[in-house]
């Protein structure tokens, strides 16, 4: 039996003068195509020389060959539909983006641009240039810097301004942030030395000012990002610790994080400390995020004073941390949204937050009446390192499945994945962020996994 199955084998050559395999070819080239083929009639000897029963068909064969290359050259980075309800969803890759910003990055990857080149004089040009006269109108600071994300934007600021000088922190704010970074390893990288003061809860202005010496070089506050401190605390404002800087002709620079440039209490969440504020505090430089609350691709912005701006530009670690040509045009495109004032309606985080119940409940409901499961009251999150425990109303399809995890697994492996959280045993769908022009692939999914 097993000699017969063997003599029925197809050869390699034969495999690859079918049409099918023409098609394989052409799709994933022929080496891939011919190695895939060898392989699988490898195991498929080794099978039957064992005993084991194996298809040993040309189709059967070629089907093998097609799934397994599928397999092999599916792309690890892929769309997903986040369905979770988390906005900023750090591991989901935070911010969408507008779609002008997602035309202005497509049109700088496919074409030459501009981007150190002045059309005025036909000379080199300044790719620092291009986003900061947005930065200053959107932001009200005297120039702005942008660079590859915000934990290099931090070590850039205290490398140029602090090396080998004392910084002052609060003990309350080295904190750990995703990916088991820490903030005090991060300031440690720049050269700087840190100088804790206050305690966990509390820290005071005089606890700043008792700190300064005559090696110090500036007070710096860092935002908490993913926690909340309760009780029986107490932060320094940043306008007295501007004060406390001033006086002793220090700078103050303040690590914002989330980059929000909107009151987040509009919308029925807590206040989130804004870009502008911190400016308007004292502040001589601040720090943010291009990928959360800013609603831009990954970036560290730096904002302040010009003439601190100008130093950081000439330090040579602004070359080796700078922001490519991509993260630029995107950039550009969602800080024009905030100047024409259309935030809330283009870049897709805003429109989230701002997202009506009203709107969220009918388009739940849509989902229900075509799976047939329920409407429920839920809770969405910001995420992202902004808004620690802050959440927004809104409306649920929960499906109950036989087995949630199972049935979240099939959605995570669709062709288009699709992540939901699982809740009191029931499959939980948030439309507050599943993207316009979503829908119809997510209850396609959904339907195909059941």
């Amino acid at each position: 039996m097993t000699s017969n199955a063997l003599r029925r084998l197809p050869s390699v050559d034969a495999l690859m003068n079918t049409p099918a395999a023409a098609d394989l070819c052409d799709e994933y080239g022929r080496e891939a195509a011919l190695d895939s083929l060898r392989t699988i009639l490898q195991n498929t000897r080794e099978q039957l020389k064992a005993g084991q029963p194996a298809a040993v068909e040309a189709d059967a064969l070629l089907a093998q060959a097609a799934q397994t290359l599928a397999e092999r050259f599916l792309p690890t980075l892929r769309p997903v539909i986040n369905a979770i309800g988390i906005i900023i969803h750090t591991n989901l890759g935070r911010a969408p983006l507008s779609t002008a910003a997602q035309q202005a990055i497509s049109e700088a990857a496919g074409q030459y641009s501009t981007l150190e080149f002045n059309l005025d004089d036909g000379k080199r040009g300044s790719r620092l240039r291009h986003a900061s006269d947005l930065l200053v109108e959107v932001t009200g600071a005297e120039a702005g810097l942008v660079v590859n994300n915000n934990a290099s934007a931090l070590v850039l600021i205290l490398s140029a301004l602090a090396l080998g000088k004392e910084v002052i922190i609060s003990r309350g704010q080295l904190v750990e942030i995703g990916g088991g970074f820490r903030v005090p390893e991060v300031m440690e990288q720049s050269g700087a030395k840190l100088v804790e003061v206050g305690t966990t809860n509390r820290t005071r202005a005089s606890d700043y000012a008792r700190a300064v010496t005559p090696n110090t070089a500036l007070l710096m506050r860092a935002h908490y990002s993913n926690f909340k401190v309760i009780g029986f605390t107490e932060d320094t404002p940043l306008h007295e610790m501007a004060a406390v800087a001033h006086q002793h002709g220090l700078l103050l620079v303040d690590d914002v994080g989330s980059g929000a440039l909107l009151d987040t209490a509009a919308y029925g969440l807590e206040h989130e400390p804004t870009v502008q504020e911190s400016l308007a505090a004292g502040c001589d430089l601040v720090a943010f995020s291009g990928d959360k609350l800013l609603g831009a691709p990954q970036a560290g912005i730096i904002v302040g004073k010009k003439a601190l701006i100008d130093t950081l530009k000439q330090h040579p670690l602004a070359r080796a941390i700078r922001a490519d040509k991509l993260c630029l045009a995107g950039l550009t495109a969602t800080l024009d949204h905030y100047r024409r004032g259309e935030a809330t309606i283009q870049i897709p985080v805003w429109r989230m937050i701002a997202m009506p119940l009203t709107e969220l409940q009918a388009r739940a409901q849509q989902w229900a009446d075509v799976t047939g499961g329920q409407v429920i009251a839920g809770e969405s999150a910001v995420g992202g390192g902004s808004l620690p425990g802050e959440t927004l109303p809104t409306a649920l399809l929960a499906l109950t499945v036989e087995s949630p995890d199972a049935f979240a697994a099939r959605l995570r492996q669709s062709r288009y994945p699709v992540i939901a959280r699982i809740a009191r045993d029931q499959v939980l769908f948030d439309p507050r962020t599943v993207l316009p022009g979503q829908d119809e692939p997510l209850l396609a999914t959904i339907q195909a996994c059941r």
